[in-house]
């Protein structure tokens, strides 16, 4: 088997692996759900940090583990709230009291290390928790506090299709008829055509899930669809921004053949605020 067939067998073999757990995460019940993207969450920050504090692991040892500890603080505390409510009752302000002092202790770690660059160290430990952390906990709204009955994927399901869907109509789009540059200075192979392809088969999606899925209208599957793609698109720039200032191809090897887990959840990521403060608005508001 030659390199090429060999790359080609290896992200054929992952994929069979990664989707199908992914999938299983969405119907399989409320404890997988939460389970699998704790696994996300603590994945794709620990590749994050490392691509931050690339220049010099061993003395950010403290900042990395700090910024992974307080996302996944977050967003266990949300997940108990719901898989255990008889026993844990965090109110928001509760929990957003309990935050407060625990997102201060990168300024005092900084004030005793004395270090150079003390507050672009905080800068970068505090972004981990606005990229990661924050979208994970508000995809939690999305499963737990959108359904009377208290869980239900479905909007997930078709936020992640969805996403899926963008990238691939994307490319399908551009490796054909792409021929104006998006953003050459961040991704040379990204093309207008291409983006455009992708939103084209993202709604022809929303509008499908419309059909199956009744928790909200057509129309509001379709803004959700757009939403998807346009945020979609610039969450995968922006990731490419990042991979690009460090200089590396990959986030990871977390996931052979493909790369790192936030290579894979870049999109969604930065599409789940703007999806989540949508829903919210539509189903609160």
């Amino acid at each position: 088997m030659n390199s090429k067939n060999k790359d080609l067998f290896v992200r054929f073999l992952t994929a069979l692996i990664f989707v199908p757990t992914v999938l299983a995460g969405l119907f399989l019940g409320k404890y997988l759900f939460s389970l699998l993207f704790l696994i996300v969450l603590i994945s794709c920050s620990v590749e994050y940090y490392n691509l931050i504090f690339h220049d010099d692991y061993e003395s950010h040892f403290f900042r990395r583990n700090y910024g992974i500890f307080l996302s996944c603080f977050m967003y266990v505390i949300i997940a108990l709230n719901h898989l255990v409510p008889d026993y844990v009752n965090f109110g928001n302000l509760d929990l957003q009291m309990a935050m407060l002092p625990l997102a201060f202790i990168p300024f005092i770690y900084e004030l005793f290390k004395k270090s150079e660059r003390p507050f672009r160290n905080i800068a970068l430990v505090l972004s981990g928790i606005i990229y990661i952390g924050i979208p994970m906990v508000l995809l939690q709204f999305l499963a737990f506090a959108t359904d009377p009955e208290g869980f239900n994927t479905h909007i997930v399901i078709g936020l992640i299709v969805m996403n899926w869907i963008n990238d691939s109509g994307a490319y399908m789009v551009g490796s054909r008829l792409g021929k104006t540059p998006l953003f050459p200075s961040v991704s040379p192979k990204k093309t207008w055509e291409g983006t455009l392809g992708g939103v084209f088969f993202c709604i022809i999606s929303g509008y499908i899930f419309s059909l199956f899925y009744k928790e909200i209208n057509t129309i509001d599957w379709i803004i959700l669809a757009f939403i998807t793609a346009i945020l979609g698109s610039i969450g995968d720039l922006v990731e490419s921004m990042l991979k690009r200032s460090v200089k590396v191809k990959d986030s990871g090897s977390f996931l052979p053949g493909h790369g790192g887990m936030l290579d894979r959840f870049d999109a969604f990521l930065f599409l789940l605020p703007f999806a989540s403060a949508y829903i919210y608005f539509l189903k609160f508001g």
